[in-house]
C-alpha cells in the first residue's frame, strides 16, 4: 500500500494494537502522529522507531474523552505537520462486570473513552476531511460490539454504539470522497492478554475455527489497506479479524 506524504492520525498508539498500526501504516509511507494518555515512554519508543524508517513523527498525550483537548490536538497536528488524511480511533479501555453489579462509574468510564472518545476524533477532522474532499477513518471496534459479551456490557455497548457512528458518518462524508469504516478484532495477543491465565487465552483459541488467537500486525494489515487507494470503493463496512470467533 503506498501511503507517501499522507498523514495519520493514531489515537492510542502507545501499545498494543495501536503501536503495531502506528508502525505498519508508517512502512507503507505515512507520517504518523500518535496519541497516547499515560504510557510515555512507550509512546516515544513507537515514536523512535517510526523516526527510523525515515518518517515524520510526533506522540501527543492526551485524553480522548475531552472534546476541547481533541479539538486542541487536532488542529495542532495539522499545523505540525501541514495536513491530515488519515484518522485511526482505537484508543480504548475495558472496565468489566455484569450488569447488577456494575457501576456508573464503571459505565461512563469506558463509555466516555470507547465511544465518546471515537466520536470526539471523528467531529474533530470532518471538517478538515470535508473541505478537502478526501479523508480516511478507521475505527477499531470489536465483534463484542457485534455479538456481546458476558460480564462487559458497558463495552459492548460501547463498541456497537462505534458501528452506528461509523455507518452514520459514512453516509454522511461519503459525497466528500471520505472513506469510513470499522475493523472488529476478536481476542488478539497484545501484552496485556499475554498476562491473562493459559486457560483463558485457550478457551478463546478453541472459540476459532483455527485454534489460535490472533497477532497486532493481523488488525494493522487491514487498517492499512483501508487507508489505501485500493479500498477507495469500500466504505461503511465492518470487517472481523477473529479467526472465525463470530461464526
Amino acid at each position: 500500500m503506498d501511503l507517501d506524504g499522507k498523514v495519520a492520525l493514531v489515537t492510542g498508539g502507545s501499545l498494543g494494537i495501536g503501536t503495531e498500526i502506528s508502525l505498519d501504516l508508517a512502512r507503507n509511507g505515512a507520517d504518523v502522529a500518535l496519541t497516547f494518555r499515560r504510557h510515555e515512554k512507550e509512546a516515544k519508543a513507537v515514536v523512535e522507531q517510526i523516526k527510523a524508517m525515515g518518517r515524520k513523527t510526533q506522540e501527543y498525550k492526551v485524553d480522548v474523552s475531552d472534546f476541547g483537548a481533541v479539538q486542541k490536538l487536532v488542529k495542532q497536528v495539522i499545523d505540525e505537520f501541514g495536513h491530515m488524511d488519515i484518522l485511526i480511533s482505537n484508543a480504548g479501555m475495558n472496565w468489566d462486570g455484569v450488569i447488577w453489579k456494575m457501576t456508573e462509574e464503571q459505565w461512563d468510564a469506558v463509555i466516555n473513552v470507547d465511544l465518546k472518545g471515537t466520536f470526539n476524533f471523528i467531529r474533530a477532522v470532518a471538517p478538515t476531511f470535508r473541505e478537502q474532499k478526501s479523508g480516511k477513518i478507521v475505527n477499531i471496534t470489536s465483534i463484542n460490539g457485534l455479538r456481546g459479551k458476558f460480564g462487559q456490557t458497558n463495552y459492548s455497548a460501547a463498541k456497537a454504539g462505534a458501528i452506528g457512528l461509523t455507518k452514520t458518518v459514512a453516509k454522511e462524508l461519503g459525497k466528500y470522497s471520505v472513506n469510513v469504516n470499522a475493523v472488529a478484532p476478536g481476542m488478539i495477543l497484545t501484552d496485556m492478554f499475554k498476562e491473562l491465565s493459559e486457560e483463558f487465552k485457550q478457551k478463546a483459541a478453541e472459540e476459532t475455527v483455527f485454534n489460535r488467537l490472533g497477532q497486532p500486525e493481523d488488525i494493522a494489515h487491514l487498517v492499512s489497506f483501508l487507508c489505501s487507494e485500493k479500498a477507495k470503493h469500500i466504505t461503511g463496512e465492518v470487517i472481523k479479524v477473529d479467526g472465525g470467533q463470530y461464526i
